[in-house]
């Protein structure tokens, strides 16, 4: 629901509210039905509705306290807020709507900052007390919603909003690329670091609030995911799974418009859909391809066998490659998952017939759904001689030409931190240092990047250390960007029920068995889900939302369309472009698949094209 922008101390001689105005009309598609602001000597917020829990006057914002002492601006949704008012009202506060925003701003009268520990949903807020001359700040436990802020300005004033290209309408901006965040994009295929793209912009991280005071700023943890194993039958933890899925899909379903489901071939869609029952799914896939690239007919013959409708669309590549600039101007930064591009048009499907749809994003990470989490059967077998041997013989094969064996041996020599950053690798980091200009070549490595979270979990098994990094950095940097920034494109909000701190709560206690058995993943979630859905549903594999890019750039038209851009001057101000060249060309022919690393290398270029030439 919504989006807000906001700054505080500036120092410009200009008209503040025209300002804020220009800020809010460049994110007007997070909300559509009206804005409003609020402006003093110090702080100045916008913020842009969309009507989703109680379609009054009364519930718009900037929403005030009683003697409006503090002002809020809120974006997402609180799933318990009905409870929380009426035990604010027992406490003696005064409420004028009816809507989760209001409960926010009196519970931070009543708690201050534990006001976090209250909560139960999706958020990013900004509250200014006028009482303390205090800016406090707050992202969701897990990423859900976005927030940016800044102080890369030119009279050093703070900026703070839910899109970064708001800033751009700010005249103290300072519009710079970040130099350091291109090789770890090349190789995670997101923006991994905490400064963004944009050069002194940062991500506030999920589970942290900040307070602006005084031209200071101090940001803090409040939450983090604690996976302690908790021993206790299959058929217990599976009668949890149901209860406390269920539940959080009933909140996620508290809604004054109409609520559908997003729906692939997949257990996760499909178990929030089967719980949900809502009038219409939708559905996307591939024109002129089957099966992995087009799901469509899964989901229809699902969402018969539940009796709901279903709404589906074939996309095209020329549509794909056509609104790619549109894409990544909404991402705000470069990212190359090729799922971006379909997401797009599944929220514009979804939002000619309703305002909110579920999702299934987030499974996976708690519950233990990727392959990657698994060891295949012939790693299995090798993980059984010594680790010394495999080690010794990880760091001889490591010096050869890279295949299939060589990876095998390498891969199995390895500690889990060497091998894993995510569910994401697409470069190397040999491949992307060869690639990149000597000036792109100093940030952080990989390795350094994951090594922070990796400590967290220090003395966990690997599947908990994997599922804990996912987490943490792919998650909130890769999938729940582009559900929010895909959905609010077309002024529809995602939910995502999955990703509830009482889900995760229960999700966190399962024994690892419970999670990845016997070549099957999800285990305790899937055997919940064969309660409400048939048995080829709930054991069907991961598939994912496969784009046929490989088969896109060896078709001669998108051939020289990307030829064009990796030739440009662009192109050759961050790249050795025979390099490039050489990928593009091995790709058309045939006689490699270099597909991941020319999407990713032109989803860059096109963002880049899109934000500063």
């Amino acid at each position: 629901m919504c989006g807000f922008v906001g700054f505080a101390n500036s120092r410009l001689d200009v008209d503040q509210v025209s300002i804020i105005k220009a800020m809010m009309d460049t994110i007007v598609h997070r909300g559509p039905d009206s804005g409003g602001i609020y402006s003093d000597e110090v702080v100045t917020l916008g913020f842009r509705r969309l009507k989703i829990i109680d379609m009054s006057e009364e519930a718009s914002q900037p929403m005030y306290n009683e003697d409006k002492s503090c002002v809020l601006v809120f974006n997402g949704e609180i799933y318990n807020y009905q409870e929380l008012r009426q035990e604010l009202l027992e406490k003696g506060h005064t409420f004028v709507s009816h809507t989760d925003s209001e409960v926010i701003i009196h519970a931070y009268e009543e708690y201050g900052v534990g006001v976090l520990q209250k909560l139960r949903g999706m958020f990013a807020f900004a509250i200014w007390d006028t009482n303390k001359e205090s800016l406090f700040l707050a992202r969701d436990f897990f990423g859900i919603k976005p927030l940016y802020y800044t102080q890369n300005t030119l009279d050093g004033s703070f900026l703070f909003g839910s899109e970064i290209k708001a800033f751009l309408q700010q005249p103290s901006f300072r519009k710079e690329l970040n130099k350091d965040a291109l090789k770890p994009y090349l190789t995670f295929q997101y923006s991994v670091l905490d400064e963004t793209f944009f050069k002194g912009v940062y991500k506030l991280k999920p589970g942290h609030y900040m307070l602006y005071e005084h031209g200071k700023l101090e940001i803090n943890s409040y939450w983090d995911a604690a996976f302690a194993a908790e021993e206790n039958s299959l058929a217990y933890y599976v009668d949890q799974i149901k209860s406390t899925v269920k539940e959080s899909v009933d909140y996620h379903a508290i809604s004054d418009v109409k609520v559908g489901s997003f729906l692939s071939g997949g257990i996760d869609s499909s178990y929030i859909t089967a719980l949900l029952k809502p009038n219409k799914t939708f559905s996307v896939g591939f024109q002129d391809y089957e099966g992995n690239f087009n799901e469509t007919n899964l989901a229809k013959e699902l969402s018969d066998i539940l009796g709901i409708e279903n709404h589906k669309k074939l996309v095209t590549a020329d549509e794909c490659f056509e609104l790619l600039p549109t894409i990544q101007y909404h991402m705000d930064e470069p990212q190359s998952n090729p799922s971006s591009v379909p997401l797009y048009f599944l929220a514009e499907l979804a939002s000619q017939h309703v305002t909110v749809v579920l999702s299934g994003e987030g499974a996976d990470e708690i519950f233990g759904g990727y392959d990657w989490y698994d060891t295949t059967p012939a790693m299995k077998k090798y993980k059984k001689l010594p680790f010394v041997i495999r080690r010794s013989l990880s760091l001889v094969t490591g010096k050869l030409p890279k295949n299939r064996i060589t990876s095998f041996v390498v891969k199995g020599g390895q500690r889990v931190e060497e091998r894993f950053i995510g569910q994401a690798k697409v470069f190397d980091e040999a491949d992307a240092l060869a690639l990149l200009k000597d000036e792109y070549k100093s940030s952080p490595s990989s390795r350094s990047i994951t090594k922070d979270v990796y400590d967290k979990v220090r003395g966990k098994d690997d599947i908990t250390k994997m599922q804990y990094v996912d987490l943490k950095l792919w998650l909130p940097g890769d999938i729940l960007l582009k559900a929010d920034k895909m959905s609010l494109a077309h002024s529809i909000e995602l939910r995502v029920p999955f990703l509830d701190k009482m889900v995760m709560e229960l999700a966190a206690k399962l024994p690892t068995p419970l999670r990845v058995h016997d070549n099957n993943t999800k285990y305790a979630l899937r055997t919940a889900a064969k309660e409400v859905l048939p048995d080829e549903w709930a054991n069907r594999p991961k598939v994912g939302f496969p784009v046929p890019i490989r088969h896109w750039l060896r078709e001669e038209k998108y051939y020289l369309l990307v030829k064009s851009s990796f030739q440009s001057q662009a192109a050759e101000q961050f790249f050795h472009t025979e390099q490039l060249t050489h990928y593009l060309d091995a790709h058309y022919s045939g006689k490699q698949n270099y597909a991941r690393y020319i999407w990713t290398v032109y989803v860059f270029l096109v963002w880049h094209k899109r934000f500063f030439e």
